[in-house]
C-alpha cells in the first residue's frame, strides 16, 4: 500500500486517523511531532513526525506507518534519504502493560535514492525500553531498494517520500498557545492571543503543512502475527534511535 508522493502539481491526501488498537476495540489517540524540539532542529533526519496504525482493507491484515524527517520540499525530496546510522522501530504491546512484546527493526544501508531497506520482525526486542536499541541478529525477512514496493514472508514494505498527510493550522495553532511563536518572521509577528475563539472556520482553515514531504516506512503484515501470545488490542508506537 502506498499513500501519495508530492510533486509540484500538489496532490491532496487526506488525514490520516492513528489508531492506538486494532480490530475489537478501537482506541483513538491523536498527535503529531514535528521539529518540536531543538535536538531535532539540529537533527532532523532523527524526527519522528507520526505513527499511524489502521486496518489494512484486506481482512486480518494491519497496515503501520512511520513518517520521518518533516517539511521536505520536491526540491528535497528528489535527494531525501533516511539515515543509515538510525535504527527506526515499531514498538508493540500486546498485553496492556505498555511495554514492547515485539518489534518491526527497520534499518537502511547505501545513501541517496539507491539506498536500499532491511526489515526484521516482527520479533521479541532484543532489548526491550526507551533507549533499547540493540538490533537484532536474525536476518532481515524483507529487503530491497527504498521507493518500490517489496514483498516477501507475508509482510509488504514501502519506504520513501510521501505526501504529509498531517493536518495544522500553524497560525492559529500559535495564537492559542503563543509561548511557541517563533521570536522572529512572520508567525513571531502574530498577536498574543490565546483563547480558541480566534480559530478559523473550518471552510477557512489553512494547512501549513501543504506543499512538503516526509520520508514515510509503511508495513503491512497479518495482524495475527502482532496479537500472538497476547490480546487482540495493541499498543503501537515508533522510535528512532542510534
Amino acid at each position: 500500500m502506498q499513500l501519495p508522493v508530492l510533486t509540484r502539481k500538489r496532490r491532496f491526501a487526506a488525514l490520516l486517523a492513528v489508531l492506538a488498537a486494532v480490530f475489537g476495540t478501537l482506541g483513538v489517540a491523536l498527535a503529531s511531532d514535528h521539529q518540536d524540539s531543538p535536538n531535532v532542529e539540529l537533527n532532523p533526519l532523527q524526527d519522528l513526525t507520526d505513527v499511524y496504525a489502521f486496518p489494512s482493507p484486506t481482512a486480518g491484515r494491519i497496515v503501520l506507518v512511520m513518517n520521518t524527517r518533516a517539511f521536505l520540499t520536491p526540491a528535497q525530496t528528489a535527494t531525501a534519504a533516511f539515515d543509515h546510522n538510525q535504527l527506526y522501530q515499531f514498538k508493540i504491546d500486546n498485553n496492556g502493560d505498555a511495554r514492547e512484546d515485539k518489534v518491526i527493526q527497520i534499518s537502511f544501508s547505501g545513501s541517496g535514492a539507491s539506498q536500499t531497506v532491511q526489515v526484521r520482525g516482527p520479533i521479541a526486542p532484543p532489548v526491550a525500553g526507551a533507549m533499547g536499541n540493540q538490533l537484532a541478529s536474525s536476518s532481515p525477512v524483507v529487503s530491497g531498494a527504498i521507493n518500490s514496493n517489496l514483498s516477501a514472508n507475508d509482510l509488504q514494505v514501502f519506504a520513501g517520500p510521501r505526501d504529509d498527510s498531517f493536518f495544522i493550522d500553524l497560525e492559529q495553532f500559535f495564537r492559542i498557545i503563543p509561548d511557541r511563536k517563533p521570536a522572529t518572521g512572520a508567525l513571531g509577528a502574530l498577536p498574543n492571543t490565546p483563547t480558541a475563539s480566534g480559530f478559523r472556520s473550518a471552510a477557512t482553515a489553512q494547512n501549513y503543512v501543504r506543499g512538503f514531504n516526509v520520508l514515510s516506512i509503511v508495513v503491512e503484515l497479518p495482524v495475527a502475527q502482532l496479537t500472538a501470545g497476547g490480546t487482540a488490542k495493541l499498543g503501537i508506537w515508533g522510535t528512532i534511535s542510534r
